[in-house]
């Protein structure tokens, strides 16, 4: 009897102890690369990209079903995303700020993308560039000068950048365009930028 009581006991506990282990609800799920805290503040403050003008840089970028899209400070992931969606490309999502990563992962699996499309917690100054073909950004003048000699050590010639808002100083852009009132600017990789450029 005080075995067969025992291994009642067991069992009680092995469902209750399942019960606690179950997944979480997906909302709230830890799927997206094991999310850190924030290393260090953001560059810039985080203002979503109008859809019209995600549009329109990625049509002045471009881009196509060969291309891997990089979006640097990607936020919300509506770049990387539509990236996928309309133009079947890969891509790659970077913001330092985890909320945004998890949202970005949400967006994604609720666009079902998340077979092309993924979103990385890095600073954007530490992310390897090399594989993009595309780089969207949406940062600041001071950023994107400081980041100038990373895109033009680490992309191939070729690549395209495209910037919402701001320029990148020195390096002038091939096209400028306005959207909506919003200003994009567009660079191609040389084949050998110029030192007063890096």
């Amino acid at each position: 009897m005080k075995i067969k009581t025992a291994l009642i006991g067991c069992v009680v506990l092995a469902e209750f102890s399942w019960g606690l282990a179950a997944p979480q609800p997906a909302a709230i799920q830890r799927t997206d690369n094991d999310l850190k805290p924030q290393e260090r503040p953001g560059d810039v403050p985080y203002v979503p990209t109008p859809q019209p003008v995600v549009d329109a840089m990625l049509k002045l970028g471009e881009v196509d079903k060969n291309d891997v899209v990089y979006d640097l400070g990607s936020g919300d992931g509506r770049i990387p995303i539509t990236a996928v969606q309309k133009y079947g490309a890969r891509a790659v999502g970077v913001d330092i700020n985890p909320v945004r990563i998890q949202e970005a992962n949400e967006n994604a699996r609720k666009a079902g993308v998340t077979d092309k499309v993924r979103f990385v917690q890095e600073d954007l100054f530490k992310t390897d560039l090399s594989e993009a073909t595309v780089v969207t950004l949406y940062l600041l003048p001071e950023i994107n000068r400081k980041l100038r000699p990373k895109l033009l050590k680490e992309l191939k010639p070729g690549t395209k950048v495209v910037s919402h808002a701001f320029h990148m100083g020195e390096w002038k852009p091939e096209k400028v365009e306005s959207v909506d009132g919003k200003t994009i600017y567009v660079w191609t990789v040389p084949k050998d930028p110029p030192a007063s450029l890096m």
